[in-house]
């Protein structure tokens, strides 16, 4: 949605336990694309490796985001 048009319509319907999941899910992820670099790195793949440390990155704006979501100690905002 662009800035300017209508204000998104949220249903505010998850609960925290579907956040939690989503969380795990987000580090089983960013695991999944760790080892996935190792082997590409073994392998010589360096586009392989550019993928798997772009998608890695992002899982950390994702996890920290859901982090701070569920209110974790310590965790400051995603945005900075």
């Amino acid at each position: 949605m662009r800035q300017g048009d209508e204000t998104p319509h949220r249903t505010y319907e998850r609960s925290w336990e579907d956040i939690e999941a989503m969380l795990d899910a987000a580090e089983a992820k960013q695991q999944e694309w760790k080892e996935w670099f190792e082997r590409c790195r073994e392998a010589g793949d360096r586009d392989g490796m550019k993928d798997a440390a772009r998608n890695h990155k992002a899982l950390e704006g994702v996890i920290k985001t859901l982090r701070w979501t569920l209110g974790e100690t310590g965790v400051s905002s995603p945005l900075t």
